[in-house]
Formats: structure tokens, C-alpha cells, sequence
């Protein structure tokens, strides 16, 4: 799991709110399989909206400048981002998100390696609503700030605990990595951030250039492009 601050100014969430409270929501069970069906209880916009789909397009354009983002995800394929909204006790119970899903408007499917929720609203308005990710380490609660986002594993079971006062209002989307394998794709990731941490005390010495050197070169071998 990897919390991934500001990927949304202020004024982009600002705008973003403003332009869902002028759309229709619907039943959030019209994008999940039988199982999901079960234990999904909120609304979604639909994946044809309009203004979904352009919204979406201000957070993947905000998502292709963020080099947390990509070192952590080295993204392949994006499912264009989905809206949701849970009040009034609304909840989504455990689950696992499907393994495969069919990008709309193209002829092209998406394996789903990264799970993306990235809050809209404020800790402060809303009680409950909590994103809990179950592990083998046991139980991570997420409320995080609007604009930031949690990346984590879809092979992960989790859930969103009941809203009990005000509105959770979230973005969520899946990602194909170039990387499929999570232990892979994290040890490149460490790899990479402890070369750049390494770059900014001591500069581009003929280690860390080799260092470098043998980060591509795993990259090279594991990634399917």
C-alpha cells in the first residue's frame, strides 16, 4: 500500500465536487459482478457519463505528472477513473475486485494489478467510511486528506466501512503495470527510491550510475510492454 499525496490541488477537488453535486447518481451495483453485488451498497456515476469521463481525464493527466505515482505503479493501462458516494449508512463489504475488466469505448481489457482510491472529501465530513485493506500483516484503516490517493495490491481483500454522518465522495480506478508480479514491481520501487534518495545526497557518482544501470536492466526483463 502506498499513500500518494496531492495528486489533486485544492481547486481541481473544488471543481470536481462542484461538478458531481450537478450529476445523477446510480445504483453502485451496476459495475460488479454477482459476489460484489451481495455486499455493495452506494452510488456510482455511470461509466458512460460524460462528466465522469472528463473528470477522469483531469485526474489521469494530474496521475501521468506524478513521478511517485509512476515509480511505484509503472503504469501500462489505466480503466478510465469511476465515481462514487456513500451516506446514510451506505457501505461496500469485503471484497476482491475482478481480475480482468473491458476498458469502455475500446475493444481492449485490462488485468487489474492496482487498485486506486483517491478521496474527494475531507476526514472531517463524514464519519465512518474508512477504506480497510486486509493482509497478511492484518487489518490498514485509510481516511486520507482530499486530493490524495492510496495505491494498493488488487489482489487485496477490502472493504468501505459504513458512512454514518455526511457524504464519502471518492474516485476509484484500476491499472495494468508493466510489472504484474507485486514482489517484483516493489522491489523495483525500493530499488528506484533509494537511488534517487542516494542522487540527492552525493550526485550522480559512477556507483549510483551503476546502480541506476542495473534498475533498468530488471525493469527490462520483467516488464511486458
Amino acid at each position: 500500500m502506498l499513500h500518494i499525496p496531492e495528486v489533486l490541488t485544492q481547486t481541481q477537488v473544488a471543481e470536481i465536487r462542484r461538478r458531481l453535486e450537478e450529476t445523477e447518481w446510480v445504483d453502485g451495483k451496476a459495475t460488479v459482478g454477482t459476489q460484489g453485488a451481495q455486499v455493495k451498497k452506494n452510488r456510482q456515476l455511470p461509466e458512460t457519463s460524460p462528466v465522469g469521463l472528463e473528470l477522469g481525464n483531469i485526474i489521469l493527466k494530474a496521475l501521468v505528472s506524478n513521478p511517485l505515482f509512476f515509480a511505484a505503479a509503472l503504469p501500462m493501462r489505466y480503466m478510465p477513473p469511476l465515481f462514487n458516494r456513500y451516506e446514510g449508512g451506505e457501505h461496500y463489504g469485503f471484497h476482491i475486485d475482478g481480475s480482468v475488466r473491458s476498458i469502455p469505448g475500446t475493444n481492449l481489457n485490462l488485468r487489474t494489478d492496482l487498485s486506486c482510491t483517491l478521496f474527494l472529501c475531507e476526514p472531517e465530513e463524514y464519519e465512518g467510511g474508512e477504506l480497510v485493506v486486509s493482509d497478511t500483516y492484518g487489518e490498514h484503516e485509510v481516511k486520507l486528506p482530499a486530493g490524495d490517493m492510496i495505491l494498493y495490491p488488487s489482489s487485496s481483500l477490502h472493504k468501505v466501512e459504513p458512512v454514518t454522518r455526511g457524504a464519502r465522495v471518492c474516485s476509484f480506478f484500476w491499472i495494468q503495470s508493466m510489472v504484474a508480479d507485486d514482489s517484483k514491481r516493489t522491489m523495483l520501487f525500493e530499488l528506484d527510491k533509494n537511488i534517487q534518495q542516494l542522487r540527492d545526497k552525493v550526485g550522480d557518482t559512477p556507483e549510483i550510475v551503476g546502480l541506476t544501470g542495473h534498475y533498468h536492466n530488471l525493469l527490462r526483463q520483467w516488464a511486458a510492454v
